[in-house]
C-alpha cells in the first residue's frame, strides 16, 4: 500500500475512531466537549448534492475574490484566489487551476468561483510566462499551491494537507506533471491535456481526465486516452469524453465539465462519499458525453 492511499484511509480511520470514543464516552456518562479543530473529523460541507445542486452555477457557499499580484510572488505569474466567505465550517480543501498554451486565467475564470462555491479555495493563477511547457507548468502548480497554503491572506481558511490541480491543455499536462512529482496531492483534473510524455504510472493521486471528441490540438487519440490508460486504476481515476466538444471547450462555460469536477474534487479533497454516485458508474453516453471509464473499484476514499 503507498503512502498516499495509507494517509488517505487513516484520515477515515480517525472519522470513525473519533465517533467510537464518542459512543463510549457518551455511554459512560462523559460530555464531551468539542475541540477547537473538531472540524477536521469530517471534511464534508453544504447539503446533500443532487444533479441540479452541483449543476448549479453557483453552489451553497457565498464566495470573495482577492488578486495576487505578479510582482509579489515568484515561481508563478500572480492570480486569483476564490473562497467561501463562510468562516463556520472550518477549513476548506485547496485547487489550483492553470491555462493552457498562450492563454491567460481569464481563460479558466468562469470555474473557478464554481467551484469555490461549493466550498473550496480555488486560485485561478497566471503563468509566467504565456508559452510556458507543461513541466513549468506543473512547477508553477505546485509554487501556486505553497503559496496559498503558506504565504496568502486567506492561508487560514485553507487545509494545506488538501490540496488539488487543474488545468487546461499544456495546463492539464502540468497538472499530471504536479501529480507526479508531489504524490502528497489529493486530486488531479486534467481538461484536454497536452503532454508531449504520454505514460503516467507513477501517479499516486486520484485524476480525472477530461478529453474533447473533436479535439484537434491534443486529439484524445494520441493524449487523453494513452494517459488515462497509463495512469494506475488506484487510488482512483476516471476518463470523460465530452461529445463533439473541442479543444476548447474548458474556456467556456460547461456542465459537463463543471458537474464532473465538482463531484471528483468533493470524493477526494474532501473525502465526501455523497458525490460517489456522480462518477461510480458515472455519467452514460449523451448529448454531452460521448464515452466514460473509471476504475471504481479501486477507488481509495
Amino acid at each position: 500500500m503507498s503512502s498516499t492511499t495509507h494517509r488517505r484511509r487513516s484520515r477515515r480511520g480517525q472519522t470513525v475512531f473519533g465517533a467510537l470514543t464518542a459512543v463510549a464516552l457518551s455511554v459512560a456518562g462523559i460530555t464531551l466537549i468539542p475541540s477547537a479543530n473538531a472540524e477536521t473529523a469530517s471534511f464534508a460541507k453544504g447539503p446533500a448534492p443532487t444533479d441540479s445542486s452541483i449543476e448549479a452555477a453557483e453552489g451553497p457557499f457565498a464566495t470573495a475574490r482577492t488578486s495576487v499580484s505578479r510582482a509579489s510572488v515568484s515561481g508563478f505569474g500572480g492570480g486569483d484566489i476564490y473562497y467561501p466567505t463562510d468562516t463556520s465550517s472550518g477549513t476548506f480543501g485547496a485547487v489550483v487551476i492553470a491555462p493552457g498554451f498562450t492563454a491567460s486565467k481569464s481563460s479558466m475564470a468562469w470555474i473557478a468561483p464554481r467551484i469555490a462555491s461549493q466550498g473550496f479555495v480555488v486560485f485561478n493563477i497566471d503563468t509566467i510566462t504565456r508559452s510556458d511547457q507543461p513541466a513549468s507548468r506543473g512547477r508553477q502548480l505546485l509554487a501556486a499551491a505553497d503559496y496559498l497554503t503558506e504565504n496568502s491572506s486567506v492561508r487560514t481558511r485553507v487545509d494545506a494537507n488538501r490540496v488539488a490541480v487543474m488545468g487546461h491543455s499544456m495546463g492539464g499536462g502540468g497538472a499530471l506533471e504536479a501529480a507526479n512529482s508531489r504524490p502528497s496531492l489529493q486530486a488531479a483534473i486534467p481538461l484536454t491535456p497536452w503532454n508531449l510524455t504520454k505514460t503516467w504510472g507513477q501517479v499516486a493521486v486520484p485524476t480525472m481526465i477530461v478529453g474533447a471528441e473533436n479535439d484537434s490540438v491534443a486529439s484524445v487519440r494520441t493524449h487523453s486516452e494513452p494517459f488515462y490508460n497509463s495512469l494506475p486504476a488506484a487510488p482512483g481515476k476516471a476518463y470523460v469524453e465530452l461529445n463533439r466538444a473541442s479543444h476548447f471547450a474548458p474556456n467556456i462555460s460547461n456542465t459537463t465539465i463543471a458537474k464532473m469536477s465538482i463531484a471528483w474534487l468533493k470524493l477526494f479533497v474532501d473525502d465526501d462519499t455523497r458525490y460517489q454516485q456522480f462518477v461510480c458508474p458515472g455519467p452514460g453516453t449523451s448529448t454531452a458525453v460521448q464515452e466514460y471509464r473509471n476504475t471504481c473499484a479501486n477507488f481509495a476514499v
